[in-house]
């Protein structure tokens, strides 16, 4: 359950190290892992107050499918588990199983607020890049990709883990709130077929369902109660550390 109110900064901004010195806003975001009962309760509260993601299936959700990248010394990982203060992570996304719409992702945070930057990569880029040809990422021209091609080549980021699971996604305007649910949480433990939409994948969440609340300067009240779940605070709740556990 939200219980407080978080510091407002309106325009926290975080520089990133690119050729172009882009900027990126930061955003609050709250996680919490609730059990099916709780789902099955909230997701019908949610469903009479708020529209779904456009990008919603008839039946209101959508797959998900990401392969995230670490250092030989899994300092992600590691970072994310000791609550560094500043840290950044990336990965490899496509929905459903639409292989044709690849993004490059890097999520970072910054005094307990989030950010991310993406870009569009093509299917053969990635192909490349799991078969450890990195050359295209300079080619393209585009900062975050050459940004990615620097961390390969300097810290020795690899492919991971894959990480799977059916989102339900909710949209409020005032506040830029988005609310998902992400049901099913799985791994794949081959990272080279990520591209493979059937790759049979272990469940890594047993009975369980991630709920994340993410929004700009503030959280609107229709929202702070629409969430509301009894006896449940915010917590660190990472869907690549949990998939880390296979290793």
């Amino acid at each position: 359950m939200i219980t407080e109110t978080p510091t407002i900064m309106t325009a926290e901004t975080v520089t990133m190290t690119t050729d172009t010195r882009q900027s990126a806003a930061l955003r609050h975001e709250w996680k919490h892992r609730i059990n099916l009962r709780e789902d099955l309760v909230l997701s019908q509260r949610l469903r009479k107050l708020f529209t779904h993601d456009k990008n919603a299936g008839d039946d209101g959700s959508y797959g998900v499918t990401s392969l995230y990248f670490d250092t030989p010394y899994d300092s992600a990982l590691r970072e994310k588990i000791d609550g560094v203060n500043k840290r950044e992570k990336f990965r490899l996304r496509y929905y459903g199983k639409d292989t044709s719409f690849i993004r490059l992702e890097k999520k970072f945070k910054v005094n307990g607020l989030c950010g991310k930057r993406s870009a569009r990569i093509t299917q053969k880029q990635t192909d490349d890049l799991l078969k450890g040809r990195y050359a295209c990422l300079l080619e393209s021209g585009d900062p975050l990709l050459i940004e990615f091609y620097s961390k390969l080549q300097g810290t020795g980021l690899r492919p991971k883990t894959i990480v799977r699971y059916d989102r339900e996604a909710f949209l409020y305007g005032p506040g830029n709130v988005r609310i998902t649910l992400d049901r099913h949480v799985r791994t794949g433990l081959l990272s080279v077929d990520f591209l493979n939409t059937d790759l049979f994948c272990v469940c890594a969440l047993e009975e369980g369902t991630v709920l994340e609340i993410k929004y700009d300067a503030f959280l609107p009240e229709i929202v702070r109660m629409a969430v509301q779940v009894p006896d449940r605070r915010a917590s660190a709740c990472s869907k690549y550390a949990l998939c880390r556990r296979f290793d």
